[in-house]
């Protein structure tokens, strides 16, 4: 939801959720979501003929059930290999949200700030309030992501 809220007021920009993936020959997951930047405005991924996404998208998420699964190793190389900037990973048993930013090719952890929020660094306004996420409050992270979307200028 928040994605594609942030997509409607952001230009050049498409999110998805639950699509395959091409990212390379070994590799063809399908991410809860993910935002990407278009192809004329940057972006790394691009719409194959026959409607998959090939390359990485800028930013993926995950909901998963433990930090014992497959999105935190396997996944989390992959994307890695193969360019993700920003990985989100939820992990619902844990009621705990990673926010990881592709760094000199590893990947590191950003916290929130003293208000719960993470800002993307890939892209501008992409503001998510990590408390509001857990507490599943979505007119607090629908007002956080907005303020973020009017920090643009």
């Amino acid at each position: 939801m928040l994605l594609g809220f942030y997509s409607a007021f952001s230009p050049g920009t498409a999110a998805g959720d639950n699509g395959s993936l091409r990212l390379d020959l070994d590799n063809m997951p399908q991410p809860d979501a993910y935002l990407r930047k278009l192809e004329t405005h940057g972006g790394q991924s691009k719409l194959a003929a026959d409607d998959y996404l090939e390359a990485a998208p800028e930013l993926i998420v995950e909901i998963v059930a433990s930090s014992a699964t497959i999105d935190l190793h396997d996944k989390l190389r992959a994307y890695r290999r193969n360019g993700v900037k920003e990985y989100i990973v939820w992990l619902t048993f844990e009621n705990e949200i990673r926010f990881h930013t592709l760094d000199n090719g590893e990947y590191r952890r950003v916290m929130p700030d003293e208000k719960g929020v993470v800002r993307s660094q890939v892209f501008p306004g992409l503001w998510f309030d990590i408390p509001a996420l857990l507490e599943r409050n979505p007119s607090r992270q629908v007002a956080t992501l907005q303020a973020g979307i009017n920090s643009r200028g």
